[in-house]
């Protein structure tokens, strides 16, 4: 009869609701009321309560509701600029709600280099400076782009001689994105808002170059890398299986440029126990057994085309790359995965610093996988991890 009278009386699900904000500041209260208070804000919220449970009387409602509203006015303690404050709780909540989410289900990771192209794209950048064909488009054309594709263009004129003098090599960031990044030509300061990561690098600039009035200093059209979500639950019901794409802190991984406050993103190669090598035709061969196409989830890692194309080669091993790799130096090294470790490679290797340079690292480290690519909207969207 309770829940009925909810359904179809609005004057219920009013007093309804006027019993629970009354409970809700009562009991934050509780410590500095009386107990004459308590007890006689307690017998108006029972009193309301009650009349909405039997036969509906929108007239008694009313009363109860008037009588509760006085006994409030009488014993509560007003709350001075209550409107900010039931704001602010408003919001306190939403980032409660919001970091329990990141914490416990999905958290958001941006791709910020090409080390998982072709499944995941970091950031990508065409430097047009001395290409006088290519023109800046309008800002009708930049938002659309913005919005669905990723791109941002910059371009800077030089507006007297003078040489570059970076200021800030990392940019000044807000929230979880880049806010700006700084630098000079001669005299003249010059700040670009909403920079890609390694903007400088992209651009083509560095220290001591030099160019002259009404030269173009940057003119780039930039990509920004895929934004996904990771999943932090399956891994609580199952382990890593072997092409999973996972995310995993870097604490104590010894790698060049490294440092324990990084997060990596890289493709699940080997588990725990397996002997692992790669091959001189590209292809990692795993206790024994050769990957390819057909293993599940390697099927881009082993896109011929993409070899052809130059762009990617599957699996390196040392003696295509003379870059100090300590592990698959050749076709006859072979990795050991200690027990509960795991080892990982980019799917394009010609690029990515992984488990050929530092080895392994500890399961403990895993955070979770890849699961959604929520931004750029374009042909690329997807459930990534599930390839």
């Amino acid at each position: 009869m309770s829940l009925l009278n909810w359904l179809l009386s609005s004057k219920v699900r009013e007093a309804r609701q006027m019993c629970a904000h009354a409970r809700k500041i009562l009991a934050s209260q509780a410590d500095l009321l009386s107990p004459q208070a308590i007890q006689a804000m307690g017998e108006s919220i029972a009193a309301l309560q009650a009349s909405t449970r039997d036969k509906v009387d929108a007239k008694a409602i009313s009363q109860r509701m008037e009588e509760l509203d006085k006994s409030a006015s009488k014993w509560l303690k007003p709350y001075p600029h209550a409107a900010y404050r039931e704001n602010v709780e408003v919001f306190l909540v939403a980032i409660a709600v919001a970091m329990g989410i990141r914490t416990f289900f999905l958290q958001p990771f941006k791709i910020p280099t090409g080390s998982m192209q072709p499944t995941l794209y970091g950031v990508t950048a065409e430097n047009h400076v001395g290409d006088p064909g290519f023109t800046i488009p309008g800002s009708l054309q930049q938002w659309v782009e913005s919005i669905f594709h990723g791109a941002s263009y910059y371009h800077i004129v030089a507006e007297h001689d003078g040489a570059v003098s970076i200021i800030d090599d990392q940019p000044t960031r807000f929230l979880l994105f880049n806010w700006s990044q700084r630098f000079r030509v001669g005299d003249d300061l010059y700040t670009v808002h909403w920079p890609p990561d390694n903007f400088f690098r992209h651009a083509g600039l560095s220290d001591g170059m030099m160019f002259r009035k009404g030269q173009d200093v940057v003119k780039m059209r930039a990509v920004s890398g895929d934004h996904l979500f990771v999943d932090r639950v399956t891994y609580n019901f199952r382990r890593p299986s072997r092409g999973d794409i996972v995310v995993f802190q870097t604490v104590g991984i010894h790698g060049q440029g490294m440092t324990d406050d990084q997060h990596y993103i890289k493709r699940l190669i080997g588990l725990p126990g397996e002997t692992v090598q790669i091959g001189d035709d590209h292809h990692v061969v795993v206790d024994g057994k050769r990957l390819d196409r057909t293993t599940p989830h390697f099927d881009k890692v082993y896109d011929e085309e993409h070899w052809k194309e130059g762009a990617y080669m599957g699996h390196v091993n040392g003696q295509f790359q003379a870059l100090g790799m300590p592990h698959f130096r050749d076709a006859n090294y072979q990795y050991h995965v200690p027990p509960r470790h795991f080892l990982v490679m980019g799917d394009n290797t010609l690029n990515s610093s992984d488990s050929r340079y530092w080895g392994s690292f500890p399961a403990t480290n895993v955070i979770g996988r890849s699961f959604f690519v929520y931004w750029p909207f374009n042909s690329r969207f997807g459930w990534w991890g599930h390839d």
